[in-house]
């Protein structure tokens, strides 16, 4: 499913040698259990976006206000509270490339408008998805393998990357339609192109074209397998970053980091020598991550890291703002309009309810 793609469940039953049957029953139970679900990262360069981390520290008895003030421009893609190197939002977004400076500058009115505290931002390359590393796991014991001691050992790790890095490259040409099939995708990407015609009003041969073309014109970054690998109510959900000395050590570390059976997706930071991976692992683990992670930098292969741990329950997510795209006129962005919402909200602020905690789904965690 990862190299082929989850609608393609026939060339997988050839791939893997099984009956169809076979791979269609047992991909159907592990939805139904909610043990797996499917989507795609989309190549946000490709489409002229640029994805953006932010970590906002709220003013004392403002944190529900700053939640809803990194929604406004509306271009963002999660936002979950943290505790750790920022006690307050993380959140992911995707604005035009165009406006990236816009962005920022929103940001910066939040401290100048008394909503944050303070705020970073760092622009990130394409996000990589990798699968839970079974080899880590005993079927027979039912149990995963924390082999700590093996992955301290980075400088034996080789630099070739499995998958396909590249930095951000020129927009390519799409439009609206396109946009809806990848946001499509990226809730479920085992969407059908019958649901896909209905819903762009068109045949069934010019679906499955424009499903080829962003295809085969790497439109779709990755296939992002949802499999959480450990219980909900006993793992921790955290984002790293870590800021490397030299590049090649870097190389080094993504590699070890697609192999990894904790490593829920990564991306590297533009503009700095740095990754920044999201983790899910067992909280009894958590204390052998933050020394391992301690040692690379007693070793020399890190400059330093951070830490933030991510309250699930919180995570409120959407697909990108292809809403706001316009064939004739591309992506719009009106900062006068966001921050004229922003006064507006600010003024009329009154709510005071605690925060309400909901399940959250697989894809949701990425």
């Amino acid at each position: 499913m990862k190299q082929y793609g989850p609608r393609n469940l026939l060339e997988i039953a050839r791939k893997a040698k099984l009956p169809y049957t076979t791979v269609y029953s047992r991909v159907t139970k592990l939805e139904k259990l909610g043990a797996l679900n499917t989507r795609i990262n989309p190549n946000y360069s490709k489409i002229g976006l640029a994805r953006a981390m932010v970590l906002a520290t709220p003013l004392l008895g403002r944190e529900m206000l700053t939640r809803e003030a990194l929604k406004i421009p509306g271009y963002w893609l999660r936002i979950v509270r943290s505790i750790g190197d920022c006690n307050g939002y993380f959140s992911l977004h995707a604005v035009p490339l165009s406006n990236r400076r816009d962005f920022e500058i929103y940001l910066d009115q939040l401290v100048s408008r008394g909503v944050v505290k303070n705020h970073q931002i760092f622009w990130l390359g394409e996000s990589y998805s990798p699968l839970p590393n079974f080899d880590y796991y005993s079927i027979k014991d039912r149990a995963w393998r924390f082999d700590w001691k093996a992955w301290s050992k980075v400088s034996d790790a080789s630099t070739e990357l499995e998958h396909k890095r590249q930095a951000q490259v020129e927009a390519s040409r799409f439009d609206k339609k396109d946009l809806i099939i990848l946001k499509e995708m990226v809730k479920d990407a085992k969407t059908t192109l019958a649901s896909l015609t209905k819903l762009l009003a068109m045949t069934l041969p010019a679906a499955k074209y424009r499903f080829d073309r962003l295809s085969a014109n790497g439109f779709i970054e990755d296939y992002v397998i949802g499999m959480l690998p450990y219980a909900p109510d006993i793992s921790t959900l955290c984002e790293v970053r870590l800021d490397f000395f030299k590049e090649n050590l870097l190389a080094k570390v993504e590699k070890l980091f697609s192999r990894l059976p904790f490593v829920l997706s990564y991306s590297r930071i533009l503009g700095l020598n740095s990754i920044a991976a999201r983790i899910y692992i067992p909280a009894r683990e958590t204390i052998n991550l933050l020394t391992f992670l301690s040692s690379m930098v007693k070793e020399g292969v890190l400059s330093t890291y951070y830490y933030m741990q991510l309250e699930p329950l919180t995570i409120q997510a959407q697909t990108f703002a292809y809403k706001d795209y316009d064939d004739k006129s591309g992506w719009r962005y009106d900062n006068r309009t966001y921050l004229e919402t922003l006064d507006n909200l600010t003024t009329n602020w009154s709510k005071r309810e605690t925060e309400t905690l909901t399940p959250q789904t697989i894809t949701s965690m990425y």
